[in-house]
């Protein structure tokens, strides 16, 4: 009996210990699915490098936030760089605050009581939501902010440059920006497309459409949308020569970019700090522009960019 009794503990033994992640003899870094995400576990891995932590394993495109999430308090992964708004709303279902302060402090203390991750140092620049639209369409309409978009959409509203052949829109789109386009997470999280259109009274022609993030810049130039809810560092913004409308009314919450990092993984190789510490305030938000645009639009190796960007700051 005793030993029958040996075996089934074996079993359920070897069962545990087969659905337990992977734990890899290197510090693995991720990043979530968009050119920003992996530049900045890119900058994160090598700075580990550089500072003695060897070789990082690079789990970049993982899918959102909250797989991202999942991976690191799995011990899937080490770390990555999230968004202080993101971190508040999207995973730790907090209420929406605008005081960047207030929202540091909340996410350092909610991240290292549920899940031991330690907030780092914010990486000198912030990555907010941006509602994005052509450029001609920007100039044409007179639009600066989101609250413009209220405005040229209202009855009546006059299209100064109707004739023009860059300003074509189907009869049955409603208005002159009428059609939006958004990534699956926004369309769903707390401070995003209900609470956006609500604060502003933003009305669209029928559903938006939701797309991968890589697409909405496409679908935007190829007139498949009038609008969409991209990021405020994109590099595409410049390139295509599209707009970002300045968010008047505040709606979204600070968005400062942020290591996140496993105490247990700290632990296990200090070095992570020392990198993270080195990054600290670092990057501005027109170099993680440019950064973006030089990946992006000249298809530079995210590898080299780094390495470029760190020689210039003397990392």
């Amino acid at each position: 009996m005793k030993s029958w009794s040996f075996v089934v503990v074996s079993w359920v033994l070897v069962g545990l210990t087969a659905c337990a992640p992977p734990r890899s003899s290197h510090v693995v870094i991720g990043a979530k699915d968009f050119t920003e995400q992996v530049v900045l576990g890119e900058l994160l891995a090598q700075e580990i490098e550089a500072s003695g932590g060897g070789a990082v394993e690079r789990r970049f495109w993982l899918a959102g936030s909250y797989l991202c999430q999942q991976a690191l308090v799995s011990g899937r992964i080490d770390g990555y760089v999230e968004y202080t708004g993101t971190a508040l709303t999207a995973i730790l279902k907090q209420p929406l605050d605008r005081d960047a302060a207030r929202v540091d402090a909340t996410v350092t203390r909610l991240y290292e009581q549920r899940y031991g991750v330690r907030v780092g140092p914010g990486l000198g620049f912030e990555d907010t939501f941006a509602m994005v639209v052509r450029g001609y369409d920007a100039r044409r309409l007179g639009l600066r902010t989101i609250s413009d978009v209220v405005r040229v959409d209202k009855p009546g509203s006059e299209n100064p440059d109707s004739g023009h052949p860059d300003s074509r829109h189907d009869t049955e789109t409603g208005g002159p920006i009428s059609r939006l386009g958004v990534g699956y997470e926004f369309a769903e999280r707390p401070d995003g497309l209900r609470g956006l259109m609500a604060a502003y009274g933003l009305r669209f022609e029928g559903e938006p459409r939701t797309m991968e993030l890589g697409l909405l810049y496409r679908a935007l130039a190829g007139r498949q949308v009038d609008i969409v809810a991209g990021n405020s560092t994109d590099g595409a913004i410049k390139a295509l020569d599209f707009v970002a409308l300045e968010d008047d009314r505040h709606y979204f919450p600070p968005y400062g970019a942020v290591p996140l990092v496993r105490e247990e993984s700290l632990k296990k190789w200090p070095q992570i700090g020392v990198a993270m510490t080195r990054l600290a305030g670092k990057v501005t938000a027109e170099e993680m522009r440019a950064m973006n645009l030089a990946v992006e639009a000249q298809h530079r190796d995210v590898g080299d960019v780094v390495r470029e960007f760190r020689a210039r700051k003397g990392l």
